[in-house]
């Protein structure tokens, strides 16, 4: 059966240490990769531009990458953007056998215990973590290593033959820089442009977004 994945993210900006997961994940699971933008992110301070042009920027971003796909399902629904109530809903269009992976980096896994109703979250989905080979569960805590224990897989193929539980380890060498570092530069007027799909640093330019200093015509 097809495994349908999803990547959740406030994506403020999307930047190419986000691509690169996504086309890991693409690659290395041959499905397409639903890149989902969060509305109201309940686990961080609310994002630094609007969702209009972080769908923008995405739109951008997904030119030229067949196997990524833009969902914008939580900026459909009223309220903050949990995974447990996504996940929820996916299982109510996509029935309970269906196999449904969460893909995330390697920080917002072991953050999971933080997030809404997480022990829920095995039940409704895999997860396909992306992080350094090896370094993955070193910083996590016990709970999250308690409730993970048993259910890491090796090979990719596993995660369609039961709809959720599972664990896959994506080594993927993560990016330096995040969204957050991506923000600050811009802010701080250091390079930055490199670390976003050109299309994207174009718009943020255009818009000033973040402080960046706009350039006129």
């Amino acid at each position: 059966m097809a495994l349908r994945m999803f990547y959740g993210g406030t994506f403020d900006p999307v930047h190419e240490g986000h691509l690169a997961i996504a086309r890991a994940a693409n690659a290395t699971l041959g499905e397409a990769v639903h890149v989902m933008p969060a509305a109201d992110p309940p686990h961080r301070p609310p994002p630094g531009a609007s969702a209009r042009d972080r769908v923008a920027m995405l739109e951008l971003a997904l030119v030229g990458e067949p196997g990524l796909l833009l969902d914008l399902r939580e900026l459909h629904r009223a309220g903050p953007s949990y995974s447990v109530d996504t996940l929820h809903a996916l299982r109510g269009e996509f029935g309970e056998d269906a196999p449904l992976a969460l893909l995330v980096g390697a920080d917002s896994f072991l953050g999971l215990p933080t997030w809404h109703r997480w022990q829920e979250l095995f039940a409704l989905a895999h997860f396909v973590v992306a992080g350094r080979p090896g370094s993955l569960l070193e910083s996590a805590s016990a709970e999250l290593k308690a409730a993970t224990d048993g259910h890491w897989v090796e090979d990719p193929a596993v995660l369609r033959d039961a709809p959720a539980g599972r664990l896959l380890h994506l080594r993927q060498p993560l990016h330096v820089h995040s969204a957050t570092a991506v923000r600050r530069l811009i802010g701080e007027g250091k390079p930055w442009r490199h670390l976003l799909p050109p299309a994207v640093a174009g718009y943020v330019q255009a818009h000033g977004l973040y402080g960046a200093a706009v350039i006129g015509p």
